[in-house]
């Protein structure tokens, strides 16, 4: 693709970023045919192709973005599926990031607008916070039906039925191996997933001191940015990630580490690109060595020579994360580790299609993503599952509101299989399956 920035545009960095990825795309279309909002709108402008016309027209003619830029911008999930796609190596996770944060800098939405973004970006990345939205959201659902804003009314039906208890294991501490040492490990806890799920770092805290890493609770991180990334909110984004940075590095720095462990794909995939978000930064050399560290758990695990599992005589639909299969280009990894564990696997069709969470865009889009639900659900449950496993924590809220069949995480099965607790989601669904993981 031609572009016509000037020489005064290309010397900023963001531009001259967006220029490379431009002069990539060869119009080919390729990326249509993977694209989750073009199968349900059927519109060229919702489109990865289309919505690259449109952040071109923008960026080089360095307006004011317009109301339909801004509309087809929005309603891109970034579940990357056109970057698996591309023939050329197009590199939209960056182009959109930046359309995002510019369409912040530059567009005035409106007011209700305005004060959603802002509240999802002062709840949800605080897990306290989030913990009281989440009460607060349970007391209003009965009035759901009175709310004329779909958006707020996804937001009342966010709230899951129960919300855990505090988990202390997310307090900054050091958990020994209970064998010799193999590696030393920081774990990311995250923001959300402390407040809505707490057995996910509880499980894989027992996992890998199981098989023989230490692992760190780092003291002052948190938050890795992408909710706020996502829409745009640099400053906030770039703030909490530079808090990430600052306590991993004195870990590294201090007793080592051998990797920052994630196991929430869509943080993953933030943390790893922490080298490009800081290039031009004084945090850059740090936030390097942190993007090189940042492992999925299932990457971590692969290594550390789970045992054989015999026949659990359960049926696992293993759902995809965008953020782990097109973000970070891990596909196997779950499946193998699951198998191995003695599962049997199965995949929905359309596997690579999202399921619609995307971060905050089940909040933000409720129509779309609802029928992205939908469809991911409809094929989930065409497997006859025993039990639905995934690696992002919006994935398993997402799907989880619209089937009773039991979902939970990949380390929850992994760790009841070598020795841990069912998990609770088991416990509580519908499961046949009572029989305890055997290992040999």
């Amino acid at each position: 693709m031609q572009t016509k920035f000037s020489e005064e545009q290309l010397t900023q960095p963001a531009i001259q970023r967006s220029n490379e990825i431009l002069r990539n795309c060869v119009h080919c279309g390729f990326c249509t045919a993977t694209c989750p909002t073009y199968q349900v709108l059927g519109d060229e402008l919702d489109s990865p192709r289309g919505r690259i016309y449109l952040i071109k027209d923008m960026l080089e003619n360095d307006r004011d973005p317009d109301a339909k830029t801004v509309k087809h911008v929005d309603r891109c999930l970034s579940c990357l599926a056109c970057m698996t796609t591309c023939p050329s190596g197009v590199h939209y996770m960056h182009l959109v990031d930046h359309a995002r944060e510019y369409i912040e800098e530059r567009y005035k939405r409106p007011m209700g607008e305005r004060l959603l973004r802002w509240v999802l970006a002062q709840i949800l990345p605080y897990p306290m916070r989030f913990r009281v939205a989440l009460l607060l959201a349970k007391i209003g659902r009965p009035f759901a039906p009175l709310i004329p804003d779909a958006r707020l009314r996804a937001m009342l039906a966010m709230a899951p039925k129960t919300i855990p208890p505090v988990s202390r294991n997310d307090d900054p501490q050091s958990f020994a191996p209970e064998v010799p040492r193999k590696k030393r490990v920081a774990l990311m806890t995250g923001c959300a997933q402390k407040a809505l799920n707490t057995d996910i770092n509880d499980a894989t805290i027992r996992l890998l001191t199981r098989f023989g890493c230490e692992v760190v609770v780092a003291q002052g991180a948190g938050c890795c940015g992408a909710l706020t990334h996502h829409m745009g909110k640099s400053s906030d984004s770039h703030a909490a990630a530079a808090k990430n940075i600052k306590a991993w590095t004195a870990e590294m720095d201090g007793q080592g580490l051998d990797a920052i462990v994630i196991n929430t794909s869509g943080c993953g995939t933030t943390v790893k690109d922490y080298g490009h978000m800081f290039r031009n930064d004084a945090l850059a050399q740090d936030a390097a060595r942190v993007s090189e560290k940042a492992m999925d758990i299932s990457e971590l695990l692969m290594h550390l020579d789970l045992p054989e599992g015999q026949d659990q005589e359960m049926v696992v639909a293993y759902h995809a994360a965008c953020s782990l299969q097109h973000g970070q280009q891990i596909k196997t990894f779950p499946k193998d580790l699951l198998k191995r564990a003695g599962f049997t696997i199965v995949e929905p069709a359309d596997s690579h299609l999202c399921c619609g969470s995307a971060g905050t865009y089940n909040l933000m889009q409720p129509e779309i993503s609802a029928k992205l639900k939908d469809r991911k659900v409809r094929s989930l449950e065409a497997k006859s599952p025993d039990v639905i496993a995934a690696g992002n924590i919006g994935c398993m809220m997402q799907i989880g509101s619209a089937t009773e069949i039991p979902i939970m995480h990949t380390v929850e099965l992994l760790d009841w299989a070598t020795g841990g607790p069912k998990p609770n989601a088991i416990l509580a669904g519908r499961s046949s399956a009572n029989s305890v993981p055997i290992l040999r």
